[in-house]
């Protein structure tokens, strides 16, 4: 597939590039020189690649920016049982992930200067998926006393969130937006109305009812985010609310941004290709936080997607052990892994019909990366060489068993699907390759 050189330029020829952020797509070719793409486009190496320079021949497969994973839990420090940093990374560029932003709720808590360097130089150690932490929005993700916002930007924080919890006290919250407003920064929301959620097992209805297990209402999410509407429009803060799941809560959103508010979102994959009948005979791994919903409401996120109510798609990655999950499922952690299905799940999109291919990349490449500020996500001169090279119809079954992440608990085990990465790139160097 490859012919080597040691002049530090590489050719990927025969490609057809798809870069979301210009609405590329075509057949062309793209140069990296060392870390960064030198030069892009469908008239490149039309009269043949000169020598001294290494080829890679795609073959006519898609070759695109690396895929940008806004909301992951990586698990380390504290629960490396579950996931680490190398694992959690090797997954990633299995599925074409190049850069990833992790949740704050690992132990200690990503509340201080020092363990938001820390998360930095190991990723930047290890050498996989770029890793880029969120600060805790409270201390101790209490949801009492705001962190030290500034000093935690300043140290790389891309935002501020309380991670799987939802920033309950209406006052402080406030004040985390008033903050964000005057330093441009980004508050990151779990919407869900704790009081209204606690003790819920799956989304509330018929069917959690005949299954015997308390629910969570949809208007758990449509509350939360009511209230904090209010509050962007009192402060001008910007809000992102994470892993929408419901019709309510995509309407609140919706007139938001008719009415101006500096307001944005994002759902995983589960919320647009399962619905609550994948909870089925009390199976765990479909355990999710929100939980799955019914399927009115899945569809309405379809509908969310295709008119752009919906930013943005992250994998949602919430790794758990076996002793979290193989257990009766009122006692199971909430969460699934999806780093190395948020390609082929979100490819479905394009698949059946609901977006283009380029916009169904779009979600998962310059959007996440234009919400949080990041330079990756597209195919720009001059860019860091962040790119995966895929398969759209590749047709295989997802085997939880063969995941590279340390926890293997997918709400998509045994599912179907089609697209699959076949080389990733980070900074020009190769860290994935598809074996056959």
């Amino acid at each position: 597939m490859a012919v080597r050189s040691s002049s530090g330029l590489v050719a990927y020829v025969n490609a057809r590039l798809l870069d979301p952020a210009t609405g590329l797509d075509a057949k062309g070719a793209l140069l990296t020189n060392g870390e960064t793409v030198a030069d892009v486009g469908p008239g490149l190496f039309q009269g043949g690649v000169p020598s001294g320079i290494e080829v890679v021949d795609c073959q006519g497969h898609c070759l695109a920016p690396g895929l940008v994973d806004m909301r992951v839990q990586l698990r380390e420090p504290g629960e490396e049982h579950k996931e680490t940093l190398k694992s959690a990374g090797e997954a990633a560029v299995a599925g074409g992930v190049t850069s990833m932003v992790c949740l704050p709720n690992t132990t200690p808590v990503i509340d201080e200067v020092a363990t938001v360097e820390f998360v930095a130089r190991r990723a930047r150690k290890i050498g996989l998926a770029k890793v880029y932490p969120y600060a805790a929005a409270t201390k101790h993700l209490d949801g009492k006393e705001l962190s030290e916002m500034g000093m935690l930007a300043e140290a790389g924080a891309l935002a501020f969130t309380d991670g799987t919890r939802a920033i309950r006290n209406a006052q402080v919250m406030r004040r985390a937006l008033g903050y964000a407003a005057t330093f441009g920064l980004l508050i990151v929301q779990h919407p869900e109305e704790p009081s209204l959620a606690e003790g819920g097992m799956m989304s509330e209805g018929e069917l959690a009812t005949r299954m015997g297990l308390s629910g969570i209402p949809a208007a758990a999410e449509a509350i939360m985010l009511e209230r904090d509407m209010r509050l962007v429009a009192i402060t001008g803060g910007r809000y992102h609310a994470a892993h929408v799941s419901t019709a309510e809560g995509l309407d609140i959103i919706r007139k938001a941004k008719a009415r101006g508010l500096p307001v944005t979102c994002d759902t995983a994959p589960p919320y647009f290709a399962l619905n609550e009948l994948a909870v089925g005979d009390y199976r765990t791994f479909a355990k999710l936080s929100p939980p799955l919903r019914s399927e009115a409401d899945r569809q309405a996120v379809v509908a969310a997607l295709k008119d752009g109510t919906i930013d943005a798609v992250a994998s949602d990655h919430a790794p758990q052990d076996q002793d979290s999950k193989r257990v009766p499922f009122a006692a199971a952690e909430f969460g699934g892994v999806g780093l190395e299905t948020l390609l082929p799940v979100t490819l479905e999109l394009a698949h059946n019909g609901h977006l283009g291919l380029v916009e169904a990349l779009k979600l998962i490449t310059c959007a996440p990366a234009a919400i949080l500020g990041l330079e990756g996500g597209r195919l720009r001169v001059g860019a860091s060489a962040d790119l995966v090279l895929f398969d759209p119809d590749f047709a295989w079954k997802v085997d939880a068993k063969a995941f590279r992440s340390k926890s293997k608990n997918s709400p998509f085990d045994d599912r179907p699907v089609q697209g699959v990465a076949l080389r990733t790139v980070i900074d020009g160097r190769p860290v994935f390759l598809r074996d056959g």
